[in-house]
């Protein structure tokens, strides 16, 4: 559900100009989604949306354009430490197991870090697939994953 909405805020500051956070709960009830002014709250701030100046002088929500390194890597140790249930690892595959509805906010996280190592990812609603290129480091993407989570 949460990566749903999230998906649904990106989508929706994209194509409207939203300037609160109660704007934007409103057009999230349109679209069939019951949130409360926190929860948009907290997604906002894990999405990491900004405010942009505007045409008249206002402000309105954006996604940003660059993300810096240092929220990134805060962000995904975060991230790893709230949600992550197992990690597992086969081959060259590596299987994240997450709380239910974290699967997609973690792997996005994980694909802007640009490790070279992870030719790809796939998430679910609570899994994800890294796809490792060579096999041969995985235990070196499993180390610092495991080092993240502490």
């Amino acid at each position: 559900m949460k990566a749903r909405r999230q998906m649904k805020i990106q989508e929706i500051i994209t194509k409207e100009i939203i300037r609160t956070q109660e704007d934007l709960a409103d057009k999230l009830h349109q679209a069939g989604f019951e949130v409360t002014q926190a929860t948009v709250s907290r997604d906002i701030k894990e999405m990491g949306l900004t405010k942009i100046p505007t045409a008249d002088d206002d402000y309105r929500y954006a996604i940003p354009t660059e993300v810096h390194p240092t929220n990134l890597q805060d962000r995904l140790k975060r991230l790893l430490r709230e949600t992550v249930i197992s990690i597992n690892d086969t081959e060259s595959l590596i299987v994240i197991r997450t709380i239910p509805g974290n699967a997609h906010a973690l792997a996005a996280v994980m694909d802007n870090m640009s490790w070279e190592e992870v030719i790809g990812t796939v998430a679910g609603d609570d899994t994800i697939l890294l796809v490792i290129k060579p096999k041969e480091v995985v235990p070196v993407v499993l180390k610092r994953l495991t080092d993240l989570l502490g």
